[in-house]
């Protein structure tokens, strides 16, 4: 059965990420100690113990994740127990892990690079600071037009009847109460305080183009799957507009499980912190098999299941 690996993106984060992980498997362990090197600080420590506010800072979250997933990828595939995936996708900074995956960069590059989108995407924020919203029970044509009234952007299609909305704050006010009054459920502000996947941040696409013009990648081993367009990502160059452009356009979470599926890969193993997108692949196709590896428990029961 054809597999899709999957990772997550920034809000999955928590202190004690990984440590058991860390803890019980040598390859997880290395991960963690070449991304310390790379970085030039503890970021072992910093995802073991916190301190929270710190932890979820952009700046640190983002190579915390990416991290993360790839010290269970690694655990996997020491174990003979990674089929080889027929598909990789992750959900916007997951998309780094994606690529990782599929052996367009290094992990070390990824890191470096990763490290820079945290810190331009910050700048940015605070320069233009903006709000991001989940949006409950409001389908996407309604939702697109309150955005277009509002003056905010669609951030996230994440599934049917959830969407992150984000914009400069009197647009998302703006946008908020034209939702409620057309009949969402629910509007939830995030913890944030940066417009992702918004015009807001255009500087640091700008500034973050350049980072990604001097990474070195080689084309895909496995099909990645497009957060802007959700297609595959054939050629240097593609992926290249793709992470530039992926900063002020939508992630199309969706449509991307829906093209996996089209395909004929029913099966999805996230690998990362938490079960965030596990749960949103089971609301977007409900008969897919959704599992997430991430913990010494989850990578013992995604062996059980293998054998």
């Amino acid at each position: 059965m054809p597999v899709a690996l999957v990772f997550p993106g920034q809000g999955s984060q928590y202190v004690g990420m990984a440590q058991d992980l860390v803890a019980a498997y040598p390859e997880a362990r290395a991960v963690f100690e070449q991304a310390d090197r790379t970085l030039g600080v503890s970021l072992s420590q910093l995802c073991f113990n916190g301190p929270e506010n710190v932890l979820t800072d952009t700046i640190n979250a983002q190579p915390a994740l990416l991290t993360h997933s790839i010290a269970a990828l690694r655990v996997l595939q020491s174990l003979r127990r990674d089929t080889p995936p027929a598909f990789v996708a992750g959900h916007s900074l997951g998309e780094y892990s994606a690529l990782v995956a599929a052996d367009v960069m290094d992990f070390t590059d990824a890191l470096t690079l990763v490290r820079v989108r945290g810190r331009v995407m910050k700048d940015a924020g605070e320069k233009m600071p903006g709000a991001m919203a989940a949006v409950i029970g409001l389908d996407d044509a309604a939702l697109e037009a309150v955005c277009r009234e509002a003056g905010a952007q669609i951030a996230n299609y994440n599934s049917p009847g959830q969407i992150v909305i984000s914009g400069a704050k009197d647009a998302m006010e703006r946008a908020a109460a034209l939702a409620k009054a057309r009949g969402a459920r629910r509007v939830l502000p995030l913890a944030v305080s940066i417009a992702a996947h918004s015009r807001l941040m255009e500087p640091a696409a700008r500034e973050f183009e350049r980072a990604v013009a001097q990474t070195p990648m080689r084309p895909p081993k496995t099909p990645v799957i497009s957060n802007v367009t959700a297609t595959p990502l054939t050629s240097i160059e593609a992926i290249q507009r793709e992470l530039v452009a992926q900063l002020t356009s939508s992630v199309q979470w969706v449509k991307s499980v829906e093209y996996i599926v089209a395909q004929g890969a029913t099966s999805f193993v996230e690998l990362g912190p938490k079960d965030v997108l596990a749960g949103l692949v089971r609301r977007i196709t409900p008969n897919a098999r959704a599992i997430s590896v991430g913990d010494v428990a989850s990578v013992k029961a995604f062996v059980e299941t293998k054998s």
